[in-house]
């Protein structure tokens, strides 16, 4: 990590697969829009850019030789954030979470409830 002269933090070594929030300077700089969007880190070189791979289906293109200094770490736990705070005791709990958060609920509860077959006995 590294403070720059805002005084904001920013990760200076990225890894392969990493996601992140990835700001286009030239599209930024000249008041374009579909400037900012999020990535997945596909190579990261020794001199600190690293080849990002756009997740949005729109972005056809690879963004190679990407600087740092335009990259912020998404973390998993931001992702993951609204399943470990949902309220589940209240009359409306599936209103508060995403869809991502109700299917994967769903998921661990048809697992949970799930009952082990025993195989036939034979005679």
């Amino acid at each position: 990590m590294r403070v720059n002269a805002q005084g904001t933090t920013t990760k200076s070594a990225f890894k392969e697969g990493d996601y992140v929030l990835y700001r286009d300077p030239a599209l930024f700089w000249a008041g374009k829009p579909g400037h900012t969007f999020v990535c997945r880190v596909d190579r990261v070189w020794a001199n600190g850019t690293c080849d990002l791979v756009p997740v949005t289906a729109n972005l056809h293109r690879f963004l190679y030789n990407a600087r740092p200094d335009y990259m912020r770490l998404l973390p998993p736990v931001d992702a993951m954030r609204d399943i470990d705070t949902a309220p589940l005791n209240t009359q409306d709990a599936a209103g508060d979470m995403t869809a991502a958060a109700i299917a994967w609920l769903t998921q661990q509860h048809a697992t949970a409830n799930r009952q082990a077959e025993l195989p036939a006995q034979s005679d």
